[in-house]
């Protein structure tokens, strides 16, 4: 498995590494998906997939730490990234009980949080069915993954 830091490098306009992200992107804003790009993708990469992931959220379900808010998935291995408030992929399920995009939002009072916004080079394009939670997407992708590389954002309720 390749599940190691590879030379992929994910980077957003809207923010930087360890950077607060704009509330713009938050469920105290428009609560839409950032835009993210990806550059040195591991040669023979045919699809990706990408994972918002929020480790410092005081929860523990299914065996997991943490608080999921995006689970995108299907993506073509010809691109280079995602546009703010993206209708590619296909959804998973997210740790708001829906599908798609939930933007960071810490319980009050609980200081800064960090997202890692996680991209994944697949060796395969794939064609997996909408809803699925992270554990059932990386059980899937598990044997197809090439690479990967985070952009960690921050954020903090007003």
């Amino acid at each position: 498995m390749a599940f190691a830091l590879s030379s992929m490098e994910v980077t957003s306009t809207a923010f930087e590494q360890h950077q607060a992200i704009p509330a713009r992107y938050t469920g105290e804003g428009d609560d839409i998906s950032p835009p993210l790009e990806w550059h040195n993708v591991p040669e023979g990469t045919k699809g990706f997939a990408v994972i918002c992931h929020d480790p410092d959220a005081p929860l523990v379900k299914d065996g997991r730490y943490g608080f999921v808010h995006w689970t995108l998935y299907n993506l073509p291995g010809d691109i280079a990234g995602l546009d703010e408030n993206t209708q590619l992929g296909t959804c998973g399920n997210n740790d708001f009980d829906k599908q798609g995009y939930g933007g960071p939002m810490p319980p009050e009072g609980h200081g800064k949080h960090l997202y890692y916004f996680l991209v994944l080079a697949l060796d395969q394009s794939m064609d997996l069915p909408k809803g699925l939670s992270v554990a059932a997407l990386f059980e899937k992708v598990e044997p197809h993954v090439l690479g990967i590389d985070r952009l960690v954002g921050t954020y903090q309720r007003g």
